[in-house]
């Protein structure tokens, strides 16, 4: 069925190529590919890959997962998302006013994976006393009834080889939204990885 005020330059609109090349959604991915399941999300092992998991103290909850990668950071989070409407375009307008709000700069531009941040980000002040500025660049892309955050750090925010290795990353990513009905922005369940060799 198609939008009739739909002019096709909506920013909403994940990569059109999404659902070949990726994110993709737990229905298209390969089946017999060696996925690590964390639950919301399954990553693609390659070699010089590490995982972290980033835990919330007081829940204990695995809120967000950090993939080391070819000199570069990439941080992702699943959220649930509307059936008929993408959440990135609204998550661009907060991240650009939490970056303002701290004193940073942030520009949105056209990247490979659709419109993006990018930002320079202040961070604390080190043991020497002096506060730096760290560049990350915030991606995201709409699936169905979901929604996958990226931010990428290190490398990837100005070389252009070392992007592309974290952009293919991303996009290697499986979602799995999971029948359960949950409201639009909730952090789609993460969960450690089972034991290798249990299968």
């Amino acid at each position: 069925m198609t939008d009739p005020t739909h002019t096709g330059a909506d920013s909403a609109e994940p990569p059109a190529d999404r659902a070949t090349a990726g994110p993709f959604d737990e229905s298209e991915a390969n089946p017999v590919r060696p996925y690590i399941d964390l639950g919301g999300i399954k990553i693609l092992p390659r070699e010089g890959l590490n995982l972290r998991l980033e835990v919330e103290e007081q829940t204990k909850r695995i809120v967000a997962v950090g993939l080391d990668y070819a000199g570069s950071t990439l941080q992702v989070q699943p959220f649930a998302a509307p059936r008929t409407t993408g959440l990135w375009e609204e998550t661009r307008e907060q991240i650009k006013a939490q970056i303002r709000q701290q004193g940073g700069r942030v520009e949105e531009r056209d990247g490979p994976l659709g419109p993006e941040l990018l930002a320079e980000v202040p961070v604390a002040a080190g043991p020497d006393g002096a506060a730096g500025k760290r560049l990350a660049r915030f991606v995201g892309v709409d699936g169905p009834r979901w929604f996958l955050r990226g931010v990428i750090g290190g490398s990837a925010t100005g070389d252009v080889e070392a992007a592309g290795q974290i952009e293919d990353l991303f996009r290697s990513i499986v979602v799995v939204r999971g029948g359960t009905p949950m409201p639009p922005r909730d952090l789609i369940p993460l969960r450690m990885p089972a034991t290798p060799g249990t299968a």
